[in-house]
């Protein structure tokens, strides 16, 4: 009986022992896995850590040139009355434009298939009359004409083939005894073109549109109709399918093409990717841009989207969920979602909105994002 009862304490003791290994086990094995994650991050890069010149490249803002108006002109110009009031757009930036930069933004989607030539000239006629002939009044159009194709470019991932910097503003003014009329096109001045340097014709850009509108079209057949499955969709997409160019030095790597269909890219061109497919999927989405502060604390140009969910904004990085691999390691599910649908009090930690696209040129915002997590 006695032996019986030793038997019994004795497995009930080991019943115990067995449980209290389990039990530290499961601590030890959650403080193993967590020292790895750490591992992990630290064996990856959220974005390239490189000289200042290189990271400069990172966001491309248009810009005009310097002096818009150095080919003012003086004779015989057409009086021909170009209207743009029939275009009807509804979009982000387009939005918070003036009237005069609306009227320019207006014209460059009325031209838009015009333009993959690259010589096309883009006539806004002499309904900026009365604003030249005021005080200054070069300046101020020089300014409303920046802000026009900052918006259309940011808006608009799909014109990835103009370069802005290229673009010349004209005026040509007509006297007429007391009366003077100025007439104002936009055309590519002195510079061959006004595209890209990647693309040198119409032919070439159709090409590669169509290339484009397939991945759009795949996207769009394999829609759920779940607004939050398919931002997902399109999310995993980019990252299964773009590689993060760390050379800065390849065709493309800042637009659509380069990121779509080359698979390679830098922030700017998954961002404009994500912007684009979603547009596809007429998902409200923006194009943001600003700095972001990486994993070894510096601070570098950088952008990423802003999407609409349930009524609410929410901050996406494909970039940062697609970080580059330096050493031995692997990347886990927690990482690739780090950065997705992500509210202000998690987002803004490391990264920080600017809306002012290029220095002086006009403030635009962005969406009031959701504090919290999706």
């Amino acid at each position: 009986m006695r032996n019986k009862f030793t038997s019994i304490i004795m497995f009930l003791i080991i019943i115990l022992i067995i449980c209290v290994v389990i039990f530290f086990g499961n601590i030890l094995w959650k403080e193993w896995k967590s020292i790895q994650e750490i591992a992990e991050l630290e064996g990856v890069r959220t974005i390239i850590t490189s000289d200042e010149a290189t990271i400069s490249e990172d966001i491309k803002t248009p810009q005009i040139i310097e002096n818009p108006f150095d080919e003012i002109k003086d004779g015989d110009s057409s009086n021909q009355k170009i209207d743009y009031n029939n275009v009807k757009i509804e979009k982000y930036f387009y939005n918070q434009l003036d009237e005069y930069s609306k009227t320019i933004y207006k014209a460059f989607e009325s031209n838009k298939e015009n333009m993959k030539t690259g010589t096309y000239k883009v006539e806004l006629g002499s309904s900026f009359s009365e604003l030249l002939g005021k005080e200054n009044g070069q300046d101020e159009l020089g300014k409303y004409y920046q802000s026009a194709i900052e918006a259309y470019t940011y808006d608009n991932p799909d014109v990835f083939y103009l370069s802005p910097n290229k673009m010349y503003l004209n005026i040509e003014t007509t006297t007429r005894g007391r009366k003077t009329t100025y007439y104002v096109y936009v055309n590519s001045g002195n510079q061959e073109n006004y595209l890209i340097d990647e693309f040198s014709s119409q032919e070439q850009i159709n090409q590669a549109i169509k290339k484009l509108e397939q991945v759009k079209k795949y996207i769009i057949q394999n829609k759920t109709g779940n607004t939050y499955d398919d931002i997902k969709m399109v999310h995993d997409y980019l990252i299964a399918n773009i590689e993060y160019d760390s050379t800065i030095s390849k065709d493309n790597i800042y637009n659509i093409y380069g990121a779509l269909i080359n698979g390679e890219a830098v922030c700017e061109g998954y961002a404009r990717a994500f912007k684009y497919l979603m547009d596809g999927l007429e998902i409200p989405c923006t194009l943001v841009i600003g700095t972001g502060r990486n994993s070894e604390g510096n601070t570098e140009n950088h952008a990423w989207n802003y999407v609409l969910l349930n009524n609410n904004w929410y901050a996406i990085d494909a970039t940062w969920d697609d970080p580059v691999v330096t050493g031995v390691g692997w990347v886990s599910q927690a990482t690739r979602y780090k950065y997705f649908l992500k509210g202000a009090n998690d987002m803004n930690i490391d990264h920080q909105p600017n809306g002012r696209f290029t220095e002086g040129g006009k403030l635009f915002t962005y969406p009031e994002i959701s504090n919290d997590n999706f």
